[in-house]
C-alpha cells in the first residue's frame, strides 16, 4: 500500500490534563480547532483505558469535523483502534518498526528527536513521517528538557525530506522565529491548550502560517 501524502504543517496542539474531566478536555480541543489547529495530539499517560478510548474517539471525530490531523501519543494500538491519523513516539516508547506493524502503512508516525540530528536521520531512514525537535525554548511543561537551538531546525530542514516539528516553550510571541528557522509545524501545550483563551492563542499562531 502506498504511503499517504499528508501535510504535517501548521499549529500542532498537544492536550494536557485539566480540571473538569472529559467534557472540559473536549471543549478545549474544540476551541483550539476553531482557532486553527492543524494537528491535535492526544497525550494522556494515565492508566484508564476505557476513558482514554472514549476521549480519543471523541477527539478523532472533532478533528475530522475541522479537517485536522489527529495523532495519539505513545499508543499505536489506541491510534489504530480509533482510526487516528497517526502516532507519536518518544525515546522510551515502542520502536518505530514495531509501531508500524500495528498502525499500518497509511498512518503517520512521528518521532521525538530532542536535540539530535542523528536521531532524526535514523528515524527518517526507518520510515518516520515527521521528526520533532525540542525544547526550543525553556518549557514550563518539561523544565528539565534538553535544548534544541533554532539553528538545528534550519540544518534539519536543509538535510531531511520529512517535515520538521518544533516543540518546547513556543508561544504566540516567539513562534514566528521558529517558523523562520525552518519548522514546518510548531507544537505547543501550555501556551495554547492551557491558555486562558485557547481559541485566541491558537488563532495567533495559526495566522502565522496563513
Amino acid at each position: 500500500m502506498p504511503r499517504p501524502t499528508v501535510r504535517v504543517a501548521g499549529l500542532y496542539v498537544l492536550t494536557a490534563k485539566i480540571p473538569g474531566g472529559s467534557q472540559a478536555l473536549l471543549k478545549r480541543v474544540e476551541e483550539v480547532l476553531r482557532g486553527g489547529a492543524a494537528i491535535v495530539q492526544y497525550r494522556d499517560k494515565s492508566g484508564q483505558p476505557a476513558r482514554r478510548r472514549q476521549e480519543a474517539e471523541s477527539i478523532a471525530t472533532l478533528c475530522r469535523e475541522h479537517g485536522a490531523l489527529f495523532i495519539v501519543n505513545d499508543d499505536p494500538e489506541l491510534a489504530a483502534a480509533v482510526d487516528a491519523d497517526g502516532v507519536h513516539l518518544g525515546r522510551d516508547d515502542m520502536a518505530l518498526e514495531q509501531a508500524r506493524r500495528i498502525v499500518g502503512a497509511r498512518r503517520l508516525i512521528g518521532v521525538s528527536c530532542y536535540d539530535s540530528l542523528e536521531r532524526a536521520r535514523r528515524a527518517e531512514a526507518e520510515g518516520a513521517d515527521y521528526v520533532a525537535f525540542g525544547s526550543v525554548y525553556p518549557s514550563a511543561t518539561k523544565p528539565a528538557a534538553v535544548r534544541a537551538p533554532l539553528s538545528l531546525l534550519t540544518q534539519a530542514k536543509r538535510e531531511l525530506q520529512v517535515p520538521v516539528v518544533a516543540i518546547g516553550g513556543i508561544d504566540p510571541d516567539n513562534a514566528e522565529s521558529v517558523i523562520a528557522a525552518g519548522a514546518d509545524a510548531v507544537a505547543v501545550i501550555g501556551s495554547v491548550f492551557l491558555a486562558d483563551d485557547p481559541y485566541q492563542a491558537a488563532r495567533r499562531i495559526a495566522a502565522l502560517f496563513e
